[in-house]
C-alpha cells in the first residue's frame, strides 16, 4: 500500500509479529481530531493480543502528540495543541483521528514520552483507587506494584493520604517501592493476614490475589485488573470467613470510561506530571521502528517501567 500514514500492524513473519506498514489516512468524524503522533507507550494487555490477532490488525492504546486538525463540531483542544490521548485501538500510527472526549491538552512542563505513559496504566491507577472512596488514612494494599499501573497507584494512593503497601515479587525491588512512596513493602507471592487493607489494588492474580482476600479489613475492596502471574485464583474460605462483608471488583479501563470521559482523568494526571507530584518512570524509550523488538523484551519482564517510542 502506497500511503503517506504509516501504523504499527501484526505481521507474523517480523519480530514481535509487529511491524510498521502503509495504512489508509484516518477520516476524523466530527467529534475526532486529527492528531498526528509524537510518542506512544506498550502495555502488556495489547503487545499480548497482538501475538494472537490476525496479520494486519493495529494495536496500540496510549498516544501524545500535537493536533493537526481540530474536531469539526468545534468540541476539544486547538489546532496546534501538545495533547494525550486514547484509543481502543490502532493508536500506534505517525496521524489517528482521536475522539475529543479521549484527549487532554499537556502542560508545557509534560513531555510527549512522559504523556504517553498516563492513558492506560495512569487512568487505570487512578479510577482503581477511587473504588475506595476517600483515602485520607486508610490502608491501601499494592500488588505488581513495580508495573506500569502498581508504579502510578503507589504514588497516586500516597498522595490521597493513605497507608500505603507496595507487593513485590523480589527483596531487591524493595528500596525503589520506597522511594516511590510505600510506607511498607512485602515480598514474595503471598499476602500476609496482617495488617488488614481497606483498598486492594491487584494486577497479579494466582496465590497473590487468594491471600489477598484475606487480607481485606471489613467492608473492604479489592479492585482485580490483571493476571500476570496466574489466571486461576484458589483462597483459603476460612481465612475470608473473618474478613466479613467485603467486594471483588472487575476492572477494565475500557468499560469504565462509560462514566466519566477519559479526558478528564487525564487532564488530572498531565496536572500532577506538571506539578511535580506524580512522576511517570519511562525504562526504555527507543524510535518506533524497533516496536518489535521493544514488544518482545517487554513480554519478557525486561523493563521494569514504562516502554515508551518515538516518531519522526
Amino acid at each position: 500500500m502506497s500511503s503517506n500514514n504509516h501504523a504499527v500492524v501484526v505481521s507474523p513473519e517480523a519480530q514481535g509479529r509487529l511491524a510498521i506498514r502503509g495504512v489508509a489516512e484516518p477520516v476524523p468524524d466530527r467529534a475526532e481530531a486529527l492528531v498526528r503522533v509524537r510518542a506512544i507507550s506498550l502495555n502488556r494487555g495489547e503487545v499480548r493480543r497482538a501475538g494472537m490477532a490476525a496479520a494486519g490488525w493495529r494495536p496500540g492504546w496510549d498516544l501524545a502528540g500535537e493536533v493537526e486538525r481540530a474536531a469539526a463540531d468545534g468540541s476539544g483542544p486547538r489546532v496546534g495543541a501538545r495533547v494525550v490521548g486514547l484509543l481502543p485501538e490502532g493508536a500506534w500510527a505517525e496521524r489517528v483521528a482521536v475522539p475529543t472526549h479521549a484527549l487532554a491538552e499537556l502542560p508545557e512542563k509534560v513531555t510527549f514520552s512522559q504523556a504517553a505513559t498516563l492513558p492506560v496504566a495512569g487512568l487505570t491507577a487512578l479510577y482503581a483507587l477511587a473504588k475506595g472512596g476517600p483515602l485520607l488514612g486508610r490502608r491501601v494494599l499494592v500488588t505488581g506494584a513495580t508495573g506500569g499501573v502498581g508504579d502510578f497507584a503507589v504514588q497516586l494512593a500516597r498522595l490521597a493520604g493513605a497507608r500505603v503497601t507496595a507487593s513485590a515479587r523480589r527483596q531487591d525491588q524493595a528500596p525503589a517501592l520506597r522511594a516511590l512512596g510505600a510506607h511498607e513493602v512485602v515480598v514474595g507471592d503471598e499476602i500476609p493476614p496482617s495488617p488488614r487493607h481497606d483498598l486492594v489494588v491487584e494486577s497479579v492474580g494466582g496465590r497473590t490475589l487468594g491471600t489477598a482476600l484475606a487480607a481485606l479489613e471489613r467492608g473492604g475492596m479489592c479492585v482485580t485488573l490483571g493476571v500476570s502471574a496466574a489466571a486461576e485464583v484458589t483462597f483459603d474460605a476460612r481465612q475470608f470467613f473473618a474478613t466479613g462483608r467485603v467486594t471483588l471488583y472487575g476492572f477494565y479501563i475500557f468499560a469504565e470510561l462509560g462514566t466519566e470521559p477519559a479526558s478528564v482523568g487525564l487532564r488530572r494526571l498531565a496536572g500532577l506530571v506538571a506539578a511535580g507530584q506524580l512522576a511517570p518512570h519511562v525504562s526504555v524509550e527507543r524510535p518506533w521502528g524497533e516496536i518489535g523488538r521493544v514488544a518482545h523484551d517487554l513480554m519478557n519482564r525486561r523493563y521494569p517501567a514504562k516502554a515508551v517510542l518515538t516518531l519522526d
